[in-house]
């Protein structure tokens, strides 16, 4: 099967509107087309200056009934759903608002969100569409649970899927599912969420599933029941019919989509979870019981390990084995042009900590027309301005919306000039982030002329936003 090839949004703007699953208030979710590499975002409309918050796997906090992600303090609730929805079908690009904290629950699936978001037209857009090749194994396991979920090598998405449980109406379930975008909306998405019995009261007690009841949900019976406990459900979710214990062991008898629905809700719930990593995966995802604690786990180890491959591919558009980052990359993310660039090159990098880049010194750089004409020297304050530079790819490549901030230098300390850099040198550049904390980076570095300490320094920067971003 071929891959999308180019980044996809929507056309026009599509809403639904429903009852939020644990709020129990109504809710509106409002899918609108967004521009290339804005990823997926939900917009709370509810809150004075509309705050976004991008669905990243380091914006999850809660993952105990559904998958909750906060930014700056403001949170969505179970956003599994509408996140499965706008990926299952094949968009990058997707803005989401929402007048409440959850998106509306409607029948417990997927559907009306893909039925919505299909009506307002897919578009394919100029950017490239970059997929996470999965070359190296990456697996979770509670041993305890029963859980196991892994991602293997293959040349496209792939899922397979499967669930046991002691009960009749579930047992043993299997689903697998490939060519996501041609297969989720029929296969996958109208797959309801189910919960057992023993729990709802509880989960109704403590104040969650306020919006819940037997249109959005398949409850399995998983005890026996008498008639004032019967009455007691009838009054908590408001169900002015009989209660009763279903035939096929589930509540009321409702009547599967499919013979295996459970499992598959399961395959749409990990479906959202992956799309926290931003990008689409090139990997077979085999899981056994797995739930959205697992999920987010798997998707936290494939960042992990593969951290350094998505960076690259986020501004790498030319791959080499030799190094991380080309000029071009570099020119994507820093604002200085010639005659100021002085990094060609990143070769090694880890987010966060710590950065080694290249400056190759030729006899063509415009400074030493003047320092010195007849006895060529890099000056010590462009070593300097170097070493800030690769400490602001550093820096920029480890918060969040790195293509709208800037770091402006504001202190240097305990700078030492120990040899001089002439035409044919090749500078390597260590840089150290020490500390950033509230927009302030505390750099170290060192810069190298073979095994030769040439400079060294210690750098004070503030993050701050760039003109006209």
């Amino acid at each position: 099967m071929d891959l999308i090839k180019f980044q996809r949004t929507i056309g026009n703007e599509s809403s639904c509107v429903g009852i939020g699953l644990h709020t129990g208030v109504e809710t509106k979710i409002t899918f609108k087309p967004a521009p290339e590499d804005f990823g997926i975002r939900f917009k709370r409309m509810d809150i004075e200056g509309s705050p976004e918050i991008r669905a990243d796997i380091d914006h999850v906090v809660d993952i105990s009934r559904g998958t909750t992600i906060e930014e700056n303090g403001v949170k969505i609730h179970t956003v599994e759903h509408a996140l499965a929805a706008c990926v299952g079908i094949g968009l990058d690009n997707v803005l989401i608002e929402l007048t409440e904290k959850e998106p509306p629950v409607m029948d417990g699936s997927s559907i009306d969100f893909v039925e919505a978001l299909l009506k307002s037209g897919i578009v394919k857009q100029d950017a490239p569409r970059n997929y996470l090749h999965i070359d190296e194994a990456v697996s979770y396991s509670d041993i305890e649970r029963g859980v196991d979920i892994h991602i293997m090598p293959s040349d496209q998405f792939r899922i397979t899927f499967m669930i046991d449980y002691k009960y009749k109406s579930l047992g043993t379930q299997f689903t697998t599912m490939d060519q996501l975008e041609q297969n989720f909306a029929k296969e996958i998405a109208p797959a309801r969420t189910f919960c057992f019995l023993s729990e709802v009261e509880t989960l109704k007690e403590n104040g969650l599933i306020q919006g819940g009841n037997l249109d959005n949900a398949v409850v399995i019976v998983d005890k026996e029941i008498d008639q004032l406990e019967a009455d007691n459900l009838r009054e908590l979710f408001g169900i002015k019919q009989e209660i009763s214990l279903g035939a096929n062991g589930i509540l009321n008898g409702k009547k599967l989509r499919f013979e295996n629905e459970p499992v598959r809700h399961k395959a749409l719930d990990l479906i959202g979870d992956l799309a926290l990593l931003g990008m689409p995966l090139q990997g077979h995802v085999i899981a056994s019981k797995s739930g959205h604690a697992a999920n987010v786990e798997l998707v936290k180890r494939i960042k992990k390990v593969y951290e350094k491959k998505i960076l690259r591919q986020r501004f790498q558009k030319s791959i080499s084995s030799d190094y991380l980052f080309d000029i071009n990359s570099i020119l994507n993310l820093l604002p200085h042009r010639y005659p100021f660039v002085l990094v060609d090159r990143i070769i090694d990098f880890t987010p966060g900590e710590k950065l080694t880049a290249i400056k190759n010194v030729t006899m063509n750089e415009p400074f030493f027309q003047g320092h010195f004409p007849n006895q060529p020297v890099m000056p010590g304050v462009l070593v300097l301005e170097a070493m800030a530079q690769a400490g602001s790819f550093l820096v920029l490549n480890s918060i969040e919306n790195p293509m709208k901030k800037n770091m402006f230098f504001s202190s240097l300390s305990e700078a030492k000039f120990r040899h001089p850099i002439v035409p044919g040198d090749q500078l390597r550049i260590e840089m150290i982030l020490e500390k950033f904390k509230l927009g302030t980076a505390f750099l170290a570095g060192k810069g190298y002329v073979g095994d030769k300490l040439v400079a060294e320094g210690k750098l004070k920067a503030t993050v701050v936003d760039r003109a006209g971003a």
